[in-house]
């Protein structure tokens, strides 16, 4: 009987240990899941623009094709982009063949930056870098924040 009660005391310690160390792994995933997810969601600026136009550069097949590195470099570069963007009120489009004029001073801004790109510029690891460069043009060309996010959706480089 002895024994019995000295291997109770061992196995209740163990197992109080436990229960703590459950007890405080819930503290702290419910600090991360209200403290740390809600000031992410809070400081987000998705969540406090209006909802964007999605505006497609170049060809609505293939995207653009740029020669990039130099003329003489022939490299090119295929690449699809997309912009979101805040809807101007004052410039709709007109519903007809012809681009409108913030798609052309955007594509135009693209181009231009594409173009002065080298080929280390296109590294998989720079691509957010890319991303937000496009951004500043084509916000730079447009005259205003109005570009909330650019995605690429085709790249190709040769």
């Amino acid at each position: 009987m002895a024994e019995e009660g000295g291997r109770k005391f061992p196995v209740m310690l163990i197992v109080g240990m436990i229960v703590v160390a459950l007890i405080a792994a819930g503290g702290i995933s419910y600090y991360i899941a209200t403290k740390v997810m809600n000031t992410k969601s809070e400081g987000g600026k998705q969540a406090a623009h209006e909802p964007g136009v999605f505006l497609k550069l170049g060809d609505p097949k293939d995207g653009l094709i740029v020669n990039i590195g130099g003329p003489t470099s022939g490299r090119y570069l295929k690449i699809g982009v997309v912009l979101e963007i805040k809807p101007d009120k004052k410039s709709q489009a007109s519903g007809g063949k012809g681009a409108s004029p913030d798609e052309i001073k955007a594509l135009d801004a693209v181009v231009q930056l594409l173009r002065s790109q080298r080929v280390e510029d296109f590294d998989p690891a720079r691509q957010e870098r890319l991303k937000d460069q496009i951004k500043s043009e084509v916000n730079r060309a447009l005259g205003e924040e109005r570009v909330y996010e650019v995605f690429v959706t085709n790249f190709v480089l040769q």
